[in-house]
């Protein structure tokens, strides 16, 4: 399918109303304001950025880390609101909300909306979101996805100098109060792993440091890095994930530093294994030398099979590092988003964040799928199997069979001696067990706040209780404890859609002073799925075109459509030798309802203003 806009001139571009921002509203209140309620009348005069996010979705972590620069060079005319819309049930809790704000130093802002008010008032149709007001209050640009912080920035740079010459542009320190530092020995802490001393080692993920505990699990040792962000010798970036090497150091995944270290207990010494400390975008490289080749967001690693497995959260895949040939490539996963079994090369995967090695399987926590999963040899290669889970959208606490069950963002899995697997069921606050000889679901352990690893030592189970700050000892029960199955879907509202044919348009415009990239072929992608598969009698796969229509079957009458899209961009201007050029992308799930008095047409934003 060819780009059209490589052959056909760019339209004129639309005179637009200009459209009034709402009023932010959310019944779980403000944050980081020191206990005063915003209104947009308050922030008159200055540039509003509003950045719709939840705190499970990868992409908008990415989102959060790729404002800070713009935060802190606009400090002055810019205030970024972040406006919490939960996914998961866990996500509308106030108390959760507060512990994510500090876990991913979040230094703006923040709504608490959990019933999606403001989220509906503006139409968002995904996470994360980002919505630009000017100092008069009036909505001048939306941006779905990641990757669109330089075309704010330009954006910015422009309402500055208009409203300055209009008079309309107050400069100031906004209304950002930090909340009171706590003392505690760890913050946030991510993953756990036992050293041949018997100590621990846990990756203390806000302090931006790996700890070491003494056997008691409490009484620290000593730290490893300096407890700011940073890609140095002696810094991380919110670690996570930690793995013994068969020399004896250890692998520690660097997540937002998108990067693998290695840590050598002996000399305290941190060199880098794998990345370039620059997050991957589509259309990289996907293998090669593990130092050029760059990552996205590794949550977890794990030995297995003579290779480092990589629990690629921020493109839902696994990959592997090589250290006889010093490599990193892709093992399995395609970067689309859900969750499809099959060759691992055909898989999809959603934020896998936990790995646990046995001799024949790598099992893999995936966290957005609310799922249980693994990794087996299959001839030549490898194969990708779900154990526990159904999709995007379902989730719950229920135990059971394995095809009923159903878990909450699990973020956590670590091989038992019997051959189950005990599972973090993060957002129940549970410790879950999986027995693969019974294909039984079963509880061990609840009231655990966000457990999000655990270690076995001896006959107990050490478990990371991350929004405890603390690691807790537990003895592997001989009895399931009992829970009242409970079980939830994402309370996004369905759109209604008439049955036959729709028209599917994903709205992106280049940022000012850009053109499309059309140097290596077509600059825009677009890929569309349904669940169930069987809602789409036509237009499901992949193309370049940004429009699409879509058939729905007769006698499916709902589901969800996922949507996936990307456009390069690169600076349009003669003067410049090398241009510099960025990829915008997102994923949409969208609810849909089949009813005659649906719409014909579902547009999409990936860059603009309206669709």
């Amino acid at each position: 399918m060819n780009d059209a806009s490589a052959s056909a001139p760019p339209p004129a571009p639309r005179r637009r109303a200009r459209v009034r921002a709402p009023e932010l509203v959310g019944k779980g209140g403000w944050l980081n304001t020191g206990g005063t309620a915003l209104t947009l009348a308050d922030l008159r005069g200055r540039i509003v950025l509003l950045d719709f996010w939840t705190f499970c979705c990868i992409n908008c972590l990415h989102v959060i880390d790729e404002l800070r620069e713009l935060e802190q060079k606009h400090s002055d005319t810019v205030v970024t609101i972040g406006v919490h819309s939960p996914k998961f049930v866990h996500e509308a809790e106030h108390a959760a909300v507060v512990d994510a704000v500090e876990r991913y130093e979040v230094h703006h802002p923040v709504l608490d909306d959990p019933e999606l008010a403001t989220w509906k008032q503006y139409a968002v149709r995904a996470w994360p979101t980002l919505v630009v007001i000017d100092p008069e209050g009036y909505v001048v640009a939306q941006h779905a996805g990641e990757g669109h912080a330089h075309a704010i920035e330009k954006l910015v740079e422009e309402l500055e100098a208009e409203h300055a010459a209009k008079g309309t542009l107050r400069r100031g320190d906004g209304p950002y109060v930090a909340p009171e530092p706590v003392a505690t020995d760890l913050r946030f802490p991510g993953k756990v792993l036992t050293l041949d001393s018997g100590n621990f080692l846990v990756s203390d993920t806000t302090r931006h440091q790996l700890v070491e505990l003494a056997a008691d699990g409490e009484s620290v040792v000593r730290r490893i890095g300096g407890g700011e962000r940073g890609f140095g010798p002696e810094s991380f970036n919110e670690p996570q994930g930690l793995a013994q090497l068969p020399n004896g150091r250890i692998a520690v995944a660097d997540t937002v530093n998108h990067a693998i270290r290695e840590y050598v207990p002996a000399s305290g010494r941190v060199e880098t294994l794998a990345g370039t400390g620059r997050q991957w975008w589509q259309g990289s490289p996907t293998h090669g030398p593990a130092l050029d080749v760059a990552l996205s967001s590794p949550w977890d690693v794990a030995w297995w099979n003579d290779r480092l497995w990589i629990a690629m959260a921020g493109v839902h895949q696994l990959w592997t590092y090589d250290p006889k040939t010093g490599t990193v490539g892709v093992a399995a996963g395609t970067t689309n988003e859900g969750l499809v079994d099959g060759p691992a090369a055909e898989a999809w995967f959603a934020q896998p964040s936990g790995l646990a090695a046995t001799e024949d399987r790598l099992w893999v926590a995936d966290s957005e799928t609310s799922a249980l999963r693994y990794v087996e040899r299959d001839g030549d290669g490898y194969a990708v199997r779900t154990a526990v889970g159904t999709g995007l959208f379902d989730f719950g606490h229920r135990d059971g069979p394995a095809g009923q069950a159903l878990l909450q963002h699990p973020l956590g899995v670590t091989a038992l001696p019997d051959g189950s697997v005990a599972v973090s069921d993060t957002y129940n606050h549970a410790l879950r067990r999986y027995d693969p000889a019974t294909g039984e679901v079963t509880t061990l352990a609840t009231d655990l706040r966000e457990p999000s690893g655990a270690v076995l030592v001896g006959d107990d189970i050490v478990v990371v209780e991350s929004a405890r700050h603390r690691l807790t000892r537990l003895r592997l029960p001989d009895e399931a404890v009992r829970v009242e199955a409970v079980a939830h879907r994402t309370r996004r509202a369905a759109t209604d859609v008439a049955p036959g044919a729709l028209r599917l348009d994903v709205v992106f415009e280049a940022p000012k002073g850009q053109k499309l990239d059309t140097r290596y072929g077509p600059s825009t992608r677009l890929l569309v799925s349904a669940t169930p598969p069987e809602l789409l009698a036509e237009g499901a796969g992949a193309g370049s075109d940004l429009g699409r229509e879509l058939v729905f079957a007769d006698g499916v009458t709902e589901g969800v459509l996922h949507v996936s899209a990307m456009a390069a961009s690169c600076d349009d201007a003669p003067e410049i030798e090398y241009p510099a050029c960025h990829v915008h992308q997102q994923d949409w799930g969208v609810p849909v309802r089949v009813t005659e008095s649906g719409t014909g047409r579902l547009g999409l934003v990936l860059a603009g203003l309206d669709a």
